[in-house]
């Protein structure tokens, strides 16, 4: 039994999946560049557990991508996508800066923006802050990790963001008049 037509199989399927999430960072990049003009508190993305690892298996991949094409004159699609996905857009998403923006805020996964925001809350911890963010439409709860010295800075953005009814949680619980939007922070 021939194993290259399984083996070649299998890195076009890689492939494929590896197209999906380039393509998914790569948008984020892009969104992240045209928001970056309107940010109001941010800072560099955390640095993504087994980082080093990640940037050997790119190294890696760039010598097999050369003997592939060198030595063997092989199709490399399945190589190439993970080449791109650890070699250059990981990296590159690190670059997106984690915070608050005038619509929205970015967590350490995605984007929220501000009128889907349908709670809140702080968990403290002795080197950094971490601030729940709970979608109204989704079934979603973001993680913002904020670093100690941006908390009270934070804070006082999400009383101002609150206080211009840009964040309100009307709607969720039970609602009886004497409760103040921004205590939730």
């Amino acid at each position: 039994m021939n194993a290259e037509p399984v083996l070649t199989g299998t890195l076009i399927v890689l492939g494929v999946g590896f197209l999906i999430a380039n393509a998914r960072l790569l948008l984020d990049y892009v969104r992240f560049l045209n928001r970056r003009r309107n940010a109001l508190l941010t800072w560099p993305g955390p640095k993504p557990p087994y980082y080093a690892l990640q940037l050997g298996i790119a190294v890696v991949l760039v010598v097999l991508l050369f003997y592939k094409l060198v030595g063997l004159h092989r199709q490399v699609f399945g190589e190439m996508m993970m080449f791109l996905y650890y070699g250059y857009l990981m990296p590159l998403s690190r670059g997106i800066g984690r915070g608050f923006y005038e619509d929205g805020i970015w967590a350490d996964t995605a984007f929220i923006p501000y009128n889907e925001v349908g709670g809140i809350s702080w968990r403290e911890g002795e080197h950094q802050v971490t601030l729940i963010v709970i979608s109204r439409l989704r079934d979603l709860a973001l993680r913002l990790n904020v670093p100690v010295e941006n908390y009270a800075a934070a804070r006082r953005l999400l009383r101002d963001k609150i206080a211009r009814h840009d964040i309100h949680f009307s709607g969720t619980g039970l609602d009886l008049g004497e409760h103040d939007e921004r205590d939730e922070v």
